[in-house]
C-alpha cells in the first residue's frame, strides 16, 4: 500500500526534475545564441604599396541589399590572394546603408580576417536593373605587382547643362583627359589597374563601357550613376595605375606603405560642422602616424553644391592641395550628413 502511494509522488518528483532540466537547458541555449554587436571598423588601414591589388565586385540583382552584399563579399574573397584593407561601397536603392558596414564587419570577423576601412556612399543607380551594391576593394597580394609605386588620377568632369544630353560623348571627353594625365605621369594604358566612371545617366551604358574597356582592357571597371536626378549631364572617370620608373608628375607615390581612410561624414550643414569632420579625419590619420604633407589623394562626396563649396573652401586648410575627385552624390549613412571625405596617404 505504501508502495502504491509513493509511486505518484515519485513520478511527480521526476517530472519536476525533467522540467527544471529542460528549462535550464533552454536558458543555456538562449544565452549561447545571443547576437554579438558587429565590431567597429577601423578608421584607417595600411598596406604595402608594391603588393596592392585593385578589385571591383560583379553586380547581382538577386535578393535584397543584405543578400547582395554577402554575395559581393564572397566574390571578393574568391578573387583576392591576400587581406582586403579597404572597401569603397556604392549602394543604390532604398536599403539601409549602415547594413553594409555591419555585414562587412560580421563577415571579416567570422573569417578571422583583419577588418578593412570602409567608405560608404549612396549612389543614384548601378548598371544592372535590381543591383543595389558594388564594392571596390584594395587588397594586399602575395607578390610585388607595383615595383615603382602607384599613380592616382583624379576624375576630370565633362558636363552638359542639359541633364538629358547623352553621356557617352561626355565619357569620351573625360577619358581623353584621363589618358592625357596618365601619359603625363609616365604610365601607359596597360598599367591601369582600375577605372571608375561616374555618370549622370546609365542609359546606353554599353556605349560608355565599350569605350573604357577598349582603352583599358586590363583594368577592373566600375560604372556608377552618382545621382538619380542630376541638374546636368556629367561623366567623370578616375583611375589608379602602376607608376613608371622615375615618375614624379601627378599623384604619384612610391612610398613603402599607403594609408587608406574610411569615409568621414560631416553631421550638419554649417561651416563649423564641416570643419569638425575635417578635424576628426585629421586626428585619425595623425594617430596612424600620417600628416598633412603625406596625403596623396582625396575623395569628396558632397550631397549638394552648397556643401561642395564648403569643401573647396575648407579642405586646403587641412589637407593642402592633393589630387582629388569631387562629385555630388545621392546620400550618405546619416540623414544629417552634408558630405563625406576619405584620403589616401603615404605612410612614412
Amino acid at each position: 500500500m505504501n508502495i502504491l502511494k509513493s509511486a505518484p509522488l515519485a513520478a511527480f518528483a521526476c517530472g519536476l526534475i525533467l522540467t527544471a532540466g529542460a528549462a535550464a537547458q533552454k536558458k543555456k541555449k538562449e544565452v549561447t545564441q545571443t547576437l554579438q554587436l558587429p565590431k567597429e571598423l577601423p578608421t584607417t588601414a595600411i598596406g604595402e604599396t608594391r603588393r596592392l591589388t585593385f578589385h571591383v565586385t560583379p553586380l547581382s540583382a538577386k535578393g535584397l541589399l543584405s543578400a547582395q552584399v554577402r554575395e559581393a563579399l564572397k566574390a571578393l574573397n574568391r578573387e583576392t590572394n591576400g587581406p582586403v584593407i579597404h572597401i569603397r561601397a556604392f549602394v543604390a536603392g532604398s536599403g539601409d546603408l549602415r547594413r553594409v558596414r555591419d555585414l562587412v564587419s560580421e563577415t571579416f570577423t567570422d573569417h578571422k580576417q583583419p577588418l578593412p576601412s570602409l567608405s560608404l556612399v549612396q549612389a543614384g543607380g548601378l548598371p544592372l536593373e535590381g543591383a543595389q551594391v558594388v564594392l571596390e576593394a584594395i587588397a594586399v597580394g602575395k607578390k610585388e605587382v607595383n615595383p615603382q609605386g602607384l599613380v592616382f588620377i583624379p576624375a576630370t568632369v565633362a558636363a552638359n547643362p542639359n541633364p538629358l544630353a547623352p553621356v557617352a560623348p561626355l565619357a569620351g571627353q573625360s577619358l581623353a583627359a584621363l589618358q592625357a594625365n596618365l601619359q603625363a605621369s609616365g604610365s601607359e594604358a596597360a598599367d591601369v589597374l582600375r577605372v571608375t566612371c561616374f555618370l549622370s545617366s546609365l542609359d546606353n551604358i554599353d556605349d560608355t563601357r565599350s569605350q573604357v574597356a577598349a582603352a583599358y582592357p586590363r583594368a577592373a571597371l566600375d560604372f556608377v550613376q552618382n545621382q538619380r536626378a542630376p541638374g546636368r549631364a556629367v561623366a567623370a572617370c578616375e583611375a589608379v595605375a602602376r607608376a613608371a620608373a622615375g615618375a614624379s608628375k601627378g599623384a604619384v607615390t612610391n612610398a613603402p606603405m599607403l594609408l587608406f581612410s574610411g569615409s568621414q561624414v560631416s553631421f550638419g550643414y554649417q561651416e563649423s560642422d564641416s570643419r569638425l569632420a575635417f578635424e576628426r579625419l585629421r586626428k585619425s590619420i595623425e594617430t596612424a602616424g600620417v600628416g598633412r604633407s603625406d596625403i596623396v589623394f582625396a575623395h569628396y562626396y558632397p550631397l549638394a553644391e552648397s556643401m561642395a563649396a564648403q569643401v573647396r573652401k575648407l579642405a586646403p586648410d587641412f589637407f593642402g592641395a592633393p589630387a582629388s575627385t569631387l562629385l555630388l552624390f545621392e546620400g550618405l549613412p546619416s540623414m544629417q550628413a552634408g558630405f563625406a571625405v576619405d584620403v589616401i596617404a603615404a605612410k612614412p
